[in-house]
């Protein structure tokens, strides 16, 4: 068993090619051989949001704080808002992050797939949020 006490694992920037706007990463499951799960608090402030993005084995995001959007490709933009449960199955293009307005934290977990848990693609447009 370990235990990885709070304020043990320092938070990061989201990478600016993989975000627009302020967000952070705070880590929480770094996947543990035979396992593959990894798991971070998100924290974006508003307008920030990920680039549009695809994971091998799917995604899910638990909503803790503010509110949100995510939108699959082709699909409607949609709030989410705390206590909220996101999945979104393996290979599905989505992007998600804060409204204008309102920041959001949510809880994001993955399995990596021979290493990898995450396929970034194009950043979201102004005009693809505003919509």
């Amino acid at each position: 068993m370990v235990v990885q006490r709070a304020g043990s694992q320092p938070s990061a920037k989201g990478p600016a090619a993989n975000f627009t706007g302020a967000v952070r990463v705070d880590p929480l499951i770094a996947p543990r051989d035979p396992g593959r799960t990894s798991a971070a608090y998100v924290t974006f402030e508003p307008g920030a949001r990920s680039a549009w993005h695809t994971h091998p084995l799917g995604q899910g995001l638990i909503v803790t704080a503010g509110a949100g959007w995510v939108q699959q490709e082709g699909g409607p933009k949609q709030e989410i808002r705390p206590g909220d449960v996101i999945w979104t199955p393996p290979g599905v293009k989505h992007w998600h992050g804060a409204t204008s307005a309102n920041g959001l934290t949510h809880i994001a977990v993955t399995e990596s797939l021979n290493g990898k848990n995450v396929e970034w693609m194009e950043k979201v447009s102004d005009e693809q949020y505003a919509n």
